[in-house]
């Protein structure tokens, strides 16, 4: 069956089978959608067994809550930010903090704080390595925005995020901060680990399937909002990771690898009421302002909320 025939048959199914009102951008989206999956079972040969087995895949994945895991993993969530930057650029918005994925881990609701926040419990403080990290937020002149928000969240030492993890405490390594009045962020945390897709699950199991890993390198995820600005939805990587540039979601970009100094300075040790030496990131934010011409940068999404 070549592919016109398919269009046709997708069609019928579809757009002509309707006897109701139908959504029209559903309909365009769905039929879509259904004419290039039967064009590729033809194309590839795709027998009864292996799309059942894809189905099977796919209520497995939805089963383990992993499809938003997928998403990043097949690069679709990547995908998304290339389509937004370029939307973006046609609109004239150039420049900026880059954007990069959201992931599947954020919390609605993490306890606000002004100007400074502690992340971390001290559950994990002996073994790891403090992190101190500030800031300034920026608008597209250069100018610091005073009340912006940063929400910030990042796993622990395990790979493991606080909510999904229930081993851990109520939103910790969770918070939002709102900048000072000099547009000024800043946190205490732990330095957070790399981790992996769960051994034996949908994405993992797929991803070798392919050839690939399922590791990402040590992150911290942000977003980034002020009134009359695009919201900013971001994360920095933590430089020399070994899978700083290897990461299965995609979401290293160029940009958002800030240097990591290591304090060892008995007086800015005890400047920070600290005993040991730690590391310090600075990083600033620049955030562009809203402009009618370019697609919301608020993308809606179900997301777990405590």
């Amino acid at each position: 069956m070549n592919h016109q025939q398919i269009e046709q048959l997708a069609k019928q199914w579809i757009v002509d089978a309707a006897d109701g009102p139908a959504n029209p951008r559903v309909q365009a989206i769905v039929l879509r959608l259904v004419a290039d999956l039967c064009k590729a079972m033809e194309d590839l040969d795709i027998q009864p067994s292996e799309f059942w087995k894809g189905v099977e895949f796919l209520t497995n994945a939805g089963k383990n809550n992993e499809l938003g895991l997928l998403t990043p993993g097949l690069g679709l969530e990547r995908f998304m930010d290339i389509r937004a930057d370029e939307a973006e650029a046609r609109a004239g918005i150039e420049g900026g903090t880059p954007r990069t994925i959201e992931g599947p881990l954020y919390v609605a609701g993490a306890p606000e704080a002004q100007g400074f926040a502690r992340l971390d419990d001290g559950s994990e403080s002996e073994q790891a390595e403090t992190l101190f990290m500030q800031g300034t937020v920026y608008d597209a002149d250069g100018k610091p925005l005073p009340g912006a928000k940063v929400e910030v969240w990042h796993a622990n030492l395990l790979g493991n995020y606080s909510f999904f993890d229930a081993t851990q405490s109520h939103f910790n390594l969770r918070r939002t901060i709102v900048t000072d009045a000099e547009g000024r962020y800043g946190f205490q945390s732990i330095m957070p680990k790399g981790y992996g897709c769960p051994p034996g699950g949908s994405t993992a199991t797929l991803l070798g399937l392919l050839g690939r890993h399922g590791q990402r390198p040590a992150h911290i995820h942000f977003f980034v909002s002020a009134p009359g600005q695009r919201k900013l939805t971001t994360q920095i990587n933590i430089d020399g990771d070994e899978y700083l540039w290897d990461d299965f979601a995609f979401a290293s970009r160029e940009g958002l690898v800030p240097p990591v100094t290591r304090v060892e300075d008995p007086a800015a040790i005890a400047a920070r009421g600290q005993d040991k030496p730690f590391s310090s990131i600075d990083f600033d934010f620049h955030l562009h302002r809203e402009v009618d011409t370019a697609p919301s940068a608020q993308v809606e999404r179900q997301r777990a909320a405590a």
